[in-house]
């Protein structure tokens, strides 16, 4: 289902974790959940990923989350600051030691001036350590293209936020 390259780095931080002791938590917009199902198609996932959250509406990532509604009306939900905020939501909410957000949009409609399609906002959150965060801009290429990039950009992300 996985292009292999994607199964290999999934493989690489899972065990990076298990051996960090750390669990893993995604919350999920654009990618409807593509990041938790990479994380689980491998066998013994179990050990390090904690849960997915698959908040594809503003009320979920308000309700799940816990991002305040303001900031949704403020930055909008494809934004730096949801972003983050879903990622910490997710730590906040789950027995995670490390948390991906990831929201955009996919396409093929949906885009604006300010935030066409492709534009997909990614953040990192780790206890006891800065968020870090990755803008991408990937242009109208398609849904799936854009759905994969973001997941291979958030598991580089996990994967800086574990060194």
């Amino acid at each position: 289902m996985f292009p292999e390259r994607l199964r290999n780095l999934a493989m690489l931080i899972l065990d990076d974790a298990e051996q960090a002791r750390l669990k893993i938590a995604t919350a999920e917009s654009c990618t409807g959940g593509l990041l938790a199902a990479l994380f689980t198609e491998i066998p013994g996932s179990s050990s390090v990923f904690e849960r997915g959250f698959v908040t594809y509406s503003n009320r979920a990532k308000e309700e799940m989350l816990g991002v305040p509604g303001d900031a949704l009306a403020d930055y909008g939900a494809v934004s730096e600051p949801v972003a983050r905020m879903m990622a910490e939501g997710a730590l906040t909410n789950s027995r995670a030691n490390i948390s991906v957000g990831i929201t955009g949009v996919a396409g093929p409609g949906g885009g604006t001036r300010m935030k066409p399609v492709g534009t997909v906002h990614i953040a990192c959150a780790r206890e006891n350590r800065a968020i870090i965060h990755e803008h991408l801009q990937l242009g109208e290429i398609s849904r799936d293209a854009i759905r994969m990039a973001a997941v291979e950009s958030a598991l580089n992300l996990i994967q800086a936020q574990m060194r």
